[in-house]
């Protein structure tokens, strides 16, 4: 064997920096270090192996007299996957300048990674350019990474042209456009795209499958996602820990917990995503014990918490009024786990203290928090429209006001609250603020899945093709849930003596997810669970139709709002109506103590409204 050919196959397995120095010593001595094979092989080595060394890669590289593509690509490659991947680009465009190498599929495919990961648009289009004009537009793996790297940035139009232009593509190209589809939140353009690709053929694997399923989740297409499930175990994909943790977090989110235990229970293999997944979803359930239980079980496993964990512990005891649990565990972040909570968690606590009625702990804590936002200020909004406070409503306000983030919503948060305190002054002047700052409310949307076709509606939309049909089983469903306690919005106020000024009535008859669950009604089988997802809190009207609905037609309806899931059954709620109760309850039991003088009657209040023992208790307690 040649001395050449001896050392192509030592460097060809060299596992270590320190082998690498002996190897290149002899190089040195042999007098081969100008050996074009063998530079570069030593260069690559250095630049991409994780035995290897940047600096020394550097310093190979300066050393060489004229490098070719294949050296600018090892370089280049290198820097875009390390710590600082600016350095990839500034390689490029000292190659771009040098006359003796050009780039090629793996220059322009490494330099992209290194855009995409530090978000540098410009220089992106600007390669795109340079791709046209070198004619690798057609090129499967220079426009796979193109893709990529506008999706990184946002650009999922470019993105889209790049991806429909190109000539052939193979199963990381739709996977790449899926992925950005899924990233970007558009959910169901990336159901589209599986679509397209099952016409065309294409198997999917893994990654596919992990990108559809969390846009099921978060389109709560349970349908489409059993299928994927289903598609998983026949192929052996399901035993994937990415796959399993994506199927957990798709069932939760499509209201079929019980469904992501059993998948939970099953994984041999658990890492902090699976956890955290169980956990979230029993927290966005209201079953806040649970996600307790689960968190210890968590920590008997070995698993370290992260800040999510505790979002997901705090979320459930929010949705079930564990307040000493609350506190406990917030506390436990910085003290036992030497976690920062962060605004999410700050208001998950000011959301536990204002819906258990402790209005002035939950000022205090908001005041005291090191984090200033809007949002918290807008969950003691919130928390003051069930209590009707208008002394700390007024000061959230204010704080909002300070801080320029208050919307249409907040002045009708606290235009709710005037009006149940028959202040009309109050009402006329966030009437007027809504008007002359020109502030618009976030339209109310719903989603239901149908078959394989998720169907969106928004409040009093008409747009949908089946409008006509969805207002006619409208307005006969609204009269069936008439015979089963379903009074509309101003009954309901006047039942709880929380009547609502006439300057405040909306179309509540009209709400997104009544047209939604009136759709489902008419296109679904007697006895077929209704799904529905929206992306505003279910108001207390809707509440009460939906428990209406489900003992009329004898459905189970499973609503995921903004916050929480609600599972209506025989005309009761999973919530069991802690949400929108507690402060009608203690408003009305005050009422009637304070007209009667008599604290005994009190108890009448709460079971003619239906409370189960241990909310009464809460209630009284808050």
């Amino acid at each position: 064997m040649s001395n050449e050919k001896a050392i192509l196959a030592l460097l060809q397995g060299c596992n270590s920096l320190k082998r690498l120095r002996k190897i290149h010593a002899h190089v040195i001595v042999s007098g081969l270090h100008h050996h074009v094979p063998i530079a570069n092989k030593l260069l690559n080595f250095c630049a991409i192996s994780v035995s290897g060394s940047l600096a020394y890669a550097q310093l190979l590289f300066h050393q060489m007299e004229c490098p070719q593509t294949e050296a600018w690509n090892s370089i280049i490659r290198g820097f875009a996957q390390s710590s600082s991947p600016i350095d990839a680009i500034v390689f490029y465009n000292q190659m771009v300048c040098d006359s003796f190498s050009i780039p090629d599929t793996f220059t322009f495919s490494f330099v992209l990674k290194a855009c995409e990961r530090i978000k540098a648009e410009r220089k992106c289009k600007e390669v795109h350019g340079s791709v046209i004009r070198c004619g690798y537009d057609a090129d499967v793996i220079v426009c796979t990474n193109l893709v990529k790297c506008y999706s990184a940035m946002g650009s999922v139009c470019i993105a889209r042209q790049v991806f429909d232009k190109m000539p052939a593509r193979d199963l990381v190209a739709w996977n790449a456009m899926i992925s950005c589809f899924s990233q970007q939140g558009l959910h169901q353009e990336a159901l589209q795209t599986y679509n397209q690709m099952r016409s065309e053929n294409v198997d999917i694997d893994g990654f596919t499958l992990v990108g559809l399923i969390s846009s099921c989740a978060h389109l709560g297409a349970l349908n489409i996602g059993v299928q994927m499930h289903r598609f998983a175990r026949e192929n052996g994909l399901d035993q994937s820990l990415y796959v399993g943790n994506a199927l957990i977090d798709m069932y939760a989110k499509c209201g079929s917990l019980d469904q992501a235990i059993l998948i939970f229970d099953r994984m041999q293999r658990k890492d902090i995503f699976t956890w955290n997944s169980m956990i979230v979803g029993y927290g966005v359930h209201g079953r806040g014990s649970e996600a307790i239980y689960c968190f210890q079980q968590m920590l008997e496993a070995r698993i370290q918490p992260n800040p999510v964990t505790f979002l997901g512990l705090l979320c459930g005891c929010s949705h079930q009024g564990l307040v000493q649990e609350g506190v406990k565990y917030f506390n436990l972040m910085s003290s036992k786990f030497r976690l920062k909570p962060e605004v999410k968690h700050y208001g998950c606590l000011v959301d536990l203290y204002g819906r258990a009625g402790k209005l002035d702990k939950a000022l205090e804590i908001v005041s005291n928090s090191s984090h200033n936002d809007s949002v918290l200020w807008r969950i003691l909004l919130g928390s003051c429209k069930i209590h009707k406070n208008v002394t700390i409503g007024e000061i959230a306000m204010n704080r909002l006001s300070e801080l320029g983030a208050t919307s249409a919503g907040d002045c009708i948060l606290l235009a709710t609250i005037y009006a149940g305190e028959k202040d009309k002054a109050g009402v006329a002047r966030m009437r007027k603020m809504i008007k002359s700052q020109g502030k618009k409310t976030t339209p109310g949307w719903s989603w239901i899945e149908i078959g394989e076709q998720v169907h969106k509606f928004v409040v009093d939309d008409k747009s949908h093709r089946y409008s006509v049909e969805v207002y006619e089983k409208l307005r006969e469903v609204i009269h069936q849930a008439s015979f089963f306690g379903y009074v509309g919005d101003e009954s309901i106020s006047s039942l709880d003596m929380l009547s609502t000024m006439e300057t405040l009535k909306t179309s509540c008859t009209y709400h997104s997810e009544k047209l939604a669950i009136a759709f489902g009604l008419a296109r679904t089988a007697d006895g077929t669970q209704i799904r529905i997802v929206k992306n505003l809190r279910v108001c207390r009207d809707c509440h009460s139709f939906i428990k209406a609905v489900s003992v009329a037609f004898n459905r189970e309806i499973i609503v995921r709002d903004r916050v929480r899931f609600h599972h209506f059954k025989g005309g009761e709620c999973s919530c069991n109506d802690y949400w929108v109760m507690v402060g009608r309850i203690i408003m009305v039991g005050q009422l009637v103590q304070m007209k009667t003088k008599d604290a005994s009657r009190v108890k009448n209040v709460f079971f003619h409204v239906g409370w189960r023992k241990e909310e009464r208790k809460r209630g009284l307690c808050a």
